[in-house]
């Protein structure tokens, strides 16, 4: 299912030309915890790299609705939506080389060895959140 079926082709483009956000997932207690995150969007999802032992992973496996704040001056959009955890090569590998083009601006970057053992090193998960609704002011 592609997210433009519950996102605007504006929020969509907004989505594109940014790459900071604010991601919110419930805490335990019910209460939000807020966490300052990179992603990528391709269309269809959201993916955001986590370390397996924060807040953020266990909260979204936890509870998977989670809510995206991508703030630009006065524009802002907020994306809700839901967190599946990806924790398994070779999909968490594809998924952080996506992450890791989205980052250096190199569409051609490859993991190797090294991209690889500093991953499994830093226990790097990815959260593909999938949009249900979106929300942009401007």
């Amino acid at each position: 299912m592609s997210s433009g079926e519950f996102l605007t082709p504006e929020q969509e483009d907004y989505l594109r030309e940014h790459r900071i956000a604010v991601l919110a997932t419930g805490r335990r207690d019910g209460s939000p915890q807020l966490s300052h995150v990179l992603y990528d969007y391709d269309g269809t999802d959201i993916v955001i790299s986590v370390k397996s032992f924060t807040a953020k992973w266990h909260n979204a496996m936890r509870q998977p609705r989670v809510a995206l704040l991508v703030h630009d001056g006065r524009a802002q959009l907020v994306v809700y939506g839901r967190a599946v955890g990806v924790a398994v090569d070779p999909e968490r590998l594809d998924l952080l080389v996506r992450l890791a083009r989205r980052r250096t601006g190199d569409p051609g970057f490859e993991a190797d060895d090294a991209f690889r053992a500093k991953a499994d090193a830093e226990r790097r998960t990815v959260l593909r959140v999938v949009p249900e609704s979106g929300y942009l002011q401007h």
